[in-house]
């Protein structure tokens, strides 16, 4: 059997990774040159297993307008003429309760711990060298009010299988002492050991390399205009150069996938939203992040990477512009020298970078079968593409082989 997997992200890369260990003949298909150039070039780097909770909860309402209105804000809203992305925000709105936002944060746990006891197992058995590290995650709070929200997620994810545990300020500065200068900025923290970082751009990249090797055919540089769907089936991609035939394929598009979709009938609840990151150099002997960090105050993560650091953040509704100002950058550099005193030098070491983060209203991603037979989605995941990787691209690939999934994907399902 025959499968096109459309998208050579890291989440149609992972999906093509299982899909072959099922024994398929499958064929990859992406718009850019090379593999993982999407929004898995340079995002967080962080595998955040158990930081899943969805952007749509109650009190980012009562945070909207200075969110929205500060020329600071790490959420940006750029009205465009543009349906797509009105509908999106209604959606969001009405996804933003209480009830929502625990049963998603429920649904995606259970993804992510699958995805967990799947990606290490395959950078280990494949040799990746990707710089992955399970030195746990940090996330510090600058005041009591978030201090205490922070404690009562702990709390209510305890009761789903989450082992973290909350830290003082003085706990923090002992557990990472790359944060002994903002210090006073701090007032308390929540630790998770089981977190982890890697490098998403250099794992696809090896693991196609992978694949290659073992017949999984790769078709880059050519971008699907369409789909060719006929009395409610799949039959192949019109693809720039000629078509490609296939009996069936899953739609890894990212935030491109709602285009295509489109054609084959169904409309896809995901806008891009914008994401921008720098990667640092660690001078020799200088003091090195031993975990990855997220900032509250801020909304921005760093993640160590060998010698080098991932500085990432912000959130900006936009549309597709794949502009850098220069004021993003400015901004996250500056929260590395802040928060973890990397010492930066404008002009040779920071490397920027922006993404398009394909995020449902609701946080939870799309995954497994739609109406048109032959047809699967793995789309929609957000900031959390690296994270739940495995644990979505092995739903889709037991999907189609017909295997009883290992956890409940019916949350994930096309509706």
């Amino acid at each position: 059997m025959r499968v096109l997997v459309i998208g050579a992200g890291v989440i149609g890369l992972t999906t093509a990774y299982f899909l072959q260990r099922q024994g398929f003949e499958v064929t990859v298909v992406d718009r850019e040159p090379g593999v993982g150039r999407g929004a898995s070039g340079g995002n967080g780097a962080q595998l955040s297993y158990s930081y899943v909770a969805p952007l749509a909860e109650p009190s980012v309402l009562a945070k909207l307008p200075s969110l929205l209105l500060s020329r600071e804000s790490p959420l940006v809203f750029r009205p465009r003429l543009e349906p797509a992305q009105w509908l999106w925000g209604l959606r969001f709105l009405a996804a933003a309760s209480s009830e929502r936002a625990r049963a998603t944060t429920a649904a995606l746990l259970k993804l992510a711990f699958l995805s967990r006891d799947l990606i290490e197992p395959l950078i280990r058995d494949e040799a990746i060298a990707c710089h992955f590290t399970r030195g746990g995650k940090l996330v510090v709070y600058p005041d009591e009010a978030s201090f205490a929200a922070a404690r009562a997620q702990v709390e209510y994810q305890a009761t789903l299988g989450c082992e973290q545990m909350l830290l003082s300020r003085a706990q923090c500065v002992g557990r990472e002492p790359a944060l002994a200068g903002y210090a006073d900025r701090i007032v308390g923290g929540v630790w998770t050991p089981s977190d982890a970082a890697a490098d998403c751009a250099a794992f696809c990249e090896q693991l196609a390399d992978r694949m290659r090797r073992r017949g999984v055919r790769f078709e880059l540089g050519r971008e699907v205009r369409s789909l060719r769907v006929r009395n409610g089936r799949f039959e192949g991609a019109d693809v720039d150069g000629g078509p490609l035939a296939a009996d069936a394929c899953v739609l890894a598009a990212g935030s491109h996938a709602p285009r295509l979709a489109r054609g084959a009938g169904m409309r896809l609840a995901i806008y891009p939203l914008k994401g921008y990151s720098i990667t640092l150099p660690v001078a020799r002997g200088a003091p090195l992040p031993a975990c990855s960090i997220t900032d509250i105050r801020r909304k921005v993560v760093f993640a160590p990477l060998g010698r080098r650091v991932r500085v990432a953040g912000f959130v900006e509704m936009a549309g597709h512009d794949a502009r850098i100002p220069q004021s993003r950058i400015d901004s996250l550099v500056a929260a590395a020298r802040e928060v973890i005193g990397v010492k930066v030098d404008l002009r040779t070491d920071v490397r920027p970078w922006c993404g398009f983060r394909p995020a449902t209203p609701s946080g939870l991603p799309i995954v497994g079968a739609t109406p048109v037979e032959g047809l699967y989605l793995n789309v929609g995941h957000g900031a959390l593409g690296w994270t739940l990787a495995a644990g979505s691209a092995r739903l889709v690939a037991d999907a189609i082989a017909g295997v009883r999934p290992t956890i409940d994907p019916r949350p994930f399902a096309f509706a």
